[in-house]
């Protein structure tokens, strides 16, 4: 059996297919490469119109879902479309629930500069106007006026009271006191008792008539009073309109076309006029209050809160990487002044929701998934198409202060989530409602085939990788080394790995290496020495298993041969580093009942298909020697020195190759190692890991005293595609001193491990006598005959039986 030519163990990047010097000649990719699927997925869900389409971006983290959606928005994102500034602002009449404007993106600040223009001027000119002399003299005339109409009427009363000898006197506004006189002084209770009863009753007729008099004259007074207030109001709000009109006007010109806000500013001129005292204030206390705003000095009530502001015409597109209740659906602040809490609509702030309002959104599945309350709140948004205000106090009942419900803001969003599969499998298995509202899944490809021209679009992303993270260029070289680095993280000789991360990781550190030595361009070499630094940082649990084999710990043989003695091969995995051992694979014969015994599974350190992996090999055995007749032999099976789990059914040929060893009595060759799981037919099928698993071999070899010239390793057939080994394991076999031999059935196997034809079944199901299967059923053949002579010899002796 022909070991493998050189040229399947590693599949290099030829030069001549990479028709470039460095990366500076090549144009970088303004995509991401070989994500056509998942690229199609977005373009179709952002294209769509109607709500629910959604996204959600399938794959594992480094595959550059954030990157591919924002250049895909970057790139492909209608700009005509109209942006919107959302504004705030007091609703004078509810002032618990503040008002929305939508306005032209832009017009927002203009408008808050506007008011702050206004509100500035105005400060300054109403106290002014409202202590200018011109106005005192106004609205003096008017006190007068009013003043000298009520003593008039009061005098006119008092006129008659004393005509009928009664005297009145106007004590606290509205008390008053009608007394009847005795000369020139009132009469005491004793005077007033003297008087005959006529007298008496005179006067107190004369009272009554003359309360009646005073009550209407008050009535008429109270009238006044409010006819006066009126004036007042009115004089007020002339002077005003003389002061504000004419700027009020200009705005209402100014905002024509957008009504809402006509409407807020007529609401603001009449406002003003009701709250003067604001301006006029001389309470420090109230006035605080009333001014407490952090920015600049004008009333609260007349600010502009803008909510969100739209620099340019573009489609916002908003990446949320911390998506908590608050930062996403925006909160109402609460301002604390001398003890007092308060709030109101000016310290309402924007969510990222908000911001993204029209455009996108870009934010972690999980983390979404993390933050409590979010979710719910995501899809209530997105359901109703608004945005709605309610602090998490409120949603979790916690909080009895009082506060603010602005109107919700309408909802125009695509979301994009990026998650891993099994979180998009948990959402998609247990929320009824997230299949509605996101449509479309972008799923992430993990690879892409290796052709001459997908390796030149390979080296178009490389190029682009080196200008967005501004390293140095690449020489053509350096792009080989990194695609066939990129085969070698696929685990195949026609994939190309799209973890776009690693890519730039590796590009990063080739970058350092290149600049340590001074070099203008990255050169193979500085991808080398990259690759070898990465291995040595993550090789510390590597080097004490090879210590171990090096110091005889591990029972390990790599030259002779053994009976019922297999090296079998394994990968361990410490935190992303991957690494291949040799282990030695046991089996034991005894007089039995046919059962293999696998040591794993009894003393519950094997995993399911570990176990599953045995079951078939046991079919296969009996399908082979114990069709007609039961077999007379057990077996048992271990991984010797494993203290730990094993699972996986790669080690299936390598323990089939034992128990036929331990059955046959033919020994098994040190020198090779095995790889590959067996189905019930005795076809080899494929396993992971391989390369590992060849160079852990070759590892062993080395550390055993070196390489004989017969060592190698026996791998499925279909693993050969697989096969990108390291340049070392290369050079041994260009060498001869190291070989890897592909096998397609059982028979190949044990042909190359035993040294012996494994034999082929005549017609009558008997295989040549030197095969391994015939010595193994003539062993067989033997204890049957045993067994037989056994059971006539004890019939013979137990006369029952006759």
């Amino acid at each position: 059996m022909k070991s493998l030519p050189l040229h399947q163990l590693y599949k290099a990047c030829v030069l001549k297919d990479l028709p470039f010097k460095t990366t500076r000649q090549l144009e970088p990719l303004a995509e991401i490469v070989g994500q056509n699927r998942a690229q199609e997925a977005v373009r179709f869900a952002l294209a769509m119109p109607h709500g629910g389409y959604n996204v959600y971006a399938v794959g594992r983290n480094g595959l550059g879902k954030r990157t591919m959606m924002l250049r895909y928005l970057e790139h492909h994102v209608d700009t005509l479309q109209q942006s919107h500034d959302w504004c705030y602002v007091a609703n004078f009449e509810e002032p618990r629930n503040p008002k929305l404007l939508q306005l032209p993106g832009g017009m927002g600040t203009q408008l808050k500069q506007d008011m702050e223009k206004l509100m500035t001027r105005l400060v300054k000119t109403i106290p002014q106007t409202f202590d200018s002399d011109s106005f005192l003299e106004r609205s003096e005339q008017l006190k007068n006026e009013y003043g000298k109409k009520q003593e008039d009427e009061l005098a006119k009363v008092a006129a008659q009271a004393k005509r009928k000898k009664v005297s009145l006197t106007v004590t606290t506004p509205g008390g008053y006191r009608l007394v009847a006189m005795n000369g020139d002084g009132p009469h005491t209770a004793e005077s007033f008792q003297a008087l005959t009863e006529e007298q008496r009753d005179k006067f107190e007729d004369s009272i009554n008539k003359l309360e009646k008099k005073l009550r209407q004259a008050l009535r008429k007074m109270a009238d006044w009073e409010q006819e006066y207030a009126d004036k007042q109001q009115a004089l007020n709000q002339e002077t005003l309109e003389g002061i504000s009109g004419h700027q009020i006007d200009e705005l209402v010109e100014k905002y024509r076309e957008q009504p809402d806000v006509v409407a807020y500013l007529e609401a603001v001129r009449k406002d003003l006029v009701e709250n003067l005292d604001i301006f006029l204030e001389d309470d420090e206390e109230q006035a605080a209050i009333a001014w407490a705003a952090l920015d600049k000095r004008m009333p609260r009530r007349y600010l502009i809160n803008v909510l969100v502001h739209q620099k340019t015409n573009e489609v916002p597109v908003v990446v949320e990487d911390n998506p908590t209740y608050h930062n996403l659906f925006g909160y109402v602040e609460n301002v604390t002044y001398k003890g007092t809490v308060f709030t109101d609509f000016s310290l309402i702030r924007s969510g990222s929701l908000h911001r993204a309002n029209g455009g996108y959104l870009l934010m972690d599945a999980i983390k979404v998934l993390e933050q409590p309350f979010v979710w719910d709140g995501l899809k209530r948004a997105l359901r109703s198409k608004s945005i709605q205000i309610n602090s998490l106090e409120r949603e979790l009942t916690l909080s009895g202060t009082i506060s603010i419900e602005p109107e919700a803001v309408p909802l125009n969003v695509k979301i994009v989530l990026f998650g891993d599969r099994e979180t998009w499998m948990l959402l998609q298995e247990y929320d009824s409602e997230f299949a509605e509202l996101f449509r479309v899944t972008a799923d992430f490809e993990n690879e892409m085939y290796r052709t001459e021209e997908s390796q030149l679009l390979y080296a178009k992303f490389i190029s682009s990788l080196v200008v967005e993270k501004k390293l140095l260029h690449c020489t053509n070289k350096a792009v080989a080394r990194i695609i066939e680095h990129s085969a070698r993280m696929a685990d195949h000789q026609d994939r190309l790995s799209l973890h776009a991360a690693d890519i730039a990781n590796l590009l990063r550190e080739s970058d350092f290496w290149a600049r340590q030595a001074g070099a203008k361009l990255i050169s193979e070499v500085h991808v080398e020495r990259a690759l070898e630094s990465a291995r040595y940082r993550s090789s510390r649990i590597r080097d004490q298993f090879y210590d171990s084999i090096r110091d005889g710990s591990t029972l390990v043989t790599t030259t002779g041969t053994c009976v019922g003695q297999v090296n079998a091969l394994s990968v361990l995995s410490t935190g992303g580093f991957e690494f291949g051992l040799s282990n030695r694979v046991t089996a034991s014969c005894y007089y039995g009942d046919g059962g293999v015994m696998d040591i794993e599974r009894d003393v519950k350190l094997g995993g399911n298909i570990h176990s599953k992996g045995v079951m078939i090999l046991s079919s296969w055995l009996a399908s082979h020697f114990a069709v007609n007749d039961p077999m007379h032999l057990s077996a048992s099976l271990t991984f010797e020195q494993n203290y730990g789990e094993v699972d996986g059914d790669s080690a299936s040929l390598a323990e089939l190759c034992a128990l036929i060893s331990a059955l046959s009595g033919i020994p098994v060759r040190q020198d090779l190692a095995i790889t590959g799981s067996v189905n019930q037919f005795g076809e080899v099928q494929p396993i992971g890991g391989v390369n590992e698993k060849v160079e852990g071999f070759y590892a062993t070899c080395e550390l055993k005293g070196g390489l004989t010239g017969s060592q190698g390793v026996i791998i499925p057939t279909t693993n050969v595609q697989n096969l990108m080994l390291d340049s070392e394991v290369v050079q041994a076999a260009r060498a001869g001193r190291f070989a890897v031999y592909p096998v397609a059935r059982v028979e190949e196997a044990i042909t190359l491990l035993l040294g012996k034809p494994a034999g082929k079944a005549d017609e009558k199901g008997r295989y040549p006598k030197q095969s391994v299967f015939g010595i193994i059923q003539q062993r067989l053949e033997k204890m049957r005959e045993h067994e037989r002579q056994e059971h006539a010899r004890d019939d013979h002796k137990d006369p029952s039986i006759h």
